[in-house]
């Protein structure tokens, strides 16, 4: 089952991102499977999940940059806008720092891309650029990853979209750029109240941002849930237990992940620390230690376990 995240979205019920049955396949590889994806307006978003698990084809497809085989999207309680429509609100790094305008001089190609949006911001574009460091005067062709990286942030954010899809937006960057990047991010979404959907292997770099979570695991969507809940409400719990125990039907559907050693247990278990209490204290167990796992470690425990909710 996958936690849906209804519950927080804006009272009209409008999601900046809603997908309902995406399904692609790839020959014969499911690449997405029934996904069901909500993005609550002004959301941040983050999409977890290993190599090859779908988040890329899932953020192309949302750019109908790659044609699905069934399902829908909707943007902004929108499913019928064209591509351009839809891209028109959208600020978009793929997770590929290769550009078809290889030969184009940066500041030309930045100029190029600028006329495609009504909205371009030149002073906030120049803004960028000098808080990225961007050299104008060289071929995009022959930028390191990171250099490129840094040019398509500008093309993705100076328009200032309703929407940001950012696949792996800081792979390539040093640390210091990285920094600068989730400071950039942080003043846009204060400022615009954007919504962003990002894919990362750098939790550590989003931690301070993200307040969704969604897991991937070979192209379904495991876990969809509310960075309040995972950090309340997912729990690393050490027991010492009687001889002959055996936990309750409900406690054992709460378990994620089981450890025992003689008549001690360590569980991972989803639901309310003081409720989890005392199912655990009317069984006989005593409770050792019982502690939320946070945002970060929680990711890494449903991405282990294929989402577990």
């Amino acid at each position: 089952m996958t936690l849906e995240l209804s519950h927080a979205l804006d009272s009209d019920g409008v999601a900046a991102v809603r997908t309902r049955g995406l399904t692609r396949w790839f020959g014969d590889h499911c690449a997405l499977d029934e996904v069901g994806l909500i993005v609550p307006k002004g959301a941040v978003y983050v999409l977890a999940g290993a190599n090859g698990a779908g988040k890329t084809t899932l953020l192309r497809s949302l750019m109908e940059l790659s044609r699905v085989d069934r399902g829908t999207v909707e943007l902004f309680g929108d499913g019928e806008a064209s591509p351009a429509q839809r891209r028109a609100q959208i600020g978009y790094v793929p997770d590929n720092h290769e550009f078809g305008y290889r030969w184009m001089r940066v500041g030309e190609l930045l100029a190029s891309h600028a006329g495609y949006f009504p909205h371009w911001d030149r002073s906030y574009a120049a803004e960028l650029n000098a808080r990225f460091s961007i050299d104008d005067r060289p071929r995009f062709g022959q930028l390191s990853r990171g250099q490129a990286r840094r040019v398509q942030l500008v093309m993705a954010l100076a328009h200032r979209p309703r929407l940001l899809l950012l696949d792996e937006p800081s792979e390539g960057l040093d640390p210091l750029v990285r920094d600068e990047l989730g400071a950039v991010l942080a003043e846009f979404l204060a400022e615009s109240g954007a919504s962003l959907l990002m894919s990362t292997h750098h939790m550590h770099d989003v931690i301070g941002l993200a307040d969704h979570l969604g897991v991937l695991v070979d192209g379904r969507l495991a876990a969809q849930v509310s960075r309040a809940r995972l950090e309340t409400e997912l729990n690393q719990i050490h027991a010492r237990v009687p001889e002959g125990w055996s936990a309750s039907r409900d406690l054992e559907s709460a378990v994620l992940e089981r450890k025992s050693a003689g008549r001690e247990i360590s569980w991972t278990m989803w639901g309310s620390p003081d409720a989890l209490q005392r199912e655990l204290v009317a069984t006989g167990a005593e409770v050792l230690s019982l502690d939320p796992l946070g945002f970060e470690h929680a990711t890494r425990c449903l991405l282990r376990l294929g989402g577990g909710v």
